[in-house]
């Protein structure tokens, strides 16, 4: 039988780390000194529910549109958002893609996830550190690349997403005013497309 006053200590301490980080992976709790088997109370009683394996939030704490990158981001934490899902994310596209675009390294393993359907690309190091930006969520973080190396991925991976995605998100970036020219060609010098990039920025200026 669990200790009344410990339990409550417990799961109160538990909930704060949750409505802080707005989701809870099984390994966060070591640093808060809160017993695994908690989760599994916390559940039962409604506090919590359990989005996967090792994943856990606050009922309805996540609602948005985004709901499923953040899950992403928090299962991988060396991935980042990108392609369809970054161009969704930035309202760069018509596109709604059912799964979750995420770039990893060229070593990674492959990361397996039961209710987020993901499509990987793999990404070179100096490309998968440029352009990083951190959204926060309802109190979680979300790694996307900016819309600027968005771009450039899309003409780099125009032969994965077509070239008229690519087009229309270059379309979008200049007439939203997503940003500057400057940081377009920064990231194509980085995904080595400038040479494929000048002719449709040339066209659409």
């Amino acid at each position: 039988m669990y200790n009344p006053n410990t339990m409550a200590m417990h799961l109160q301490n538990l909930m704060r780390v949750a409505k802080t980080q707005g989701l809870i992976r099984t390994r966060d709790l070591a640093e808060h000194g809160i017993p695994r088997q908690y989760l599994s109370i916390a559940c039962e009683q409604g506090l919590l529910e359990r989005l996967d394996r090792g994943l856990y939030t606050i009922p309805d704490a996540i609602q948005s549109e985004h709901r499923s990158l953040v899950e992403v981001c928090k299962r991988v934490p060396h991935g980042v958002i990108c392609l369809l899902s970054a161009l969704q994310f930035h309202g760069m596209t018509t596109q709604n893609p059912f799964e979750v675009w995420l770039a990893i390294g060229a070593s990674k393993e492959i990361p397996r996830l039961r209710l987020v359907q993901l499509r990987i690309a793999r990404f070179s190091a100096a490309s998968l550190q440029a352009g990083v930006e951190t959204h926060d969520v309802s109190g979680a973080e979300l790694r996307v690349f900016s819309a600027a190396k968005t771009v450039a991925d899309c003409f780099k991976y125009r032969n994965k997403i077509g070239v008229d995605v690519a087009t229309e998100a270059l379309r979008d970036y200049l007439r939203l005013r997503k940003g500057a020219i400057d940081d377009l060609m920064t990231y194509a010098k980085v995904c080595r497309v400038e040479r494929v990039m000048e002719p449709y920025l040339e066209a659409l200026l």
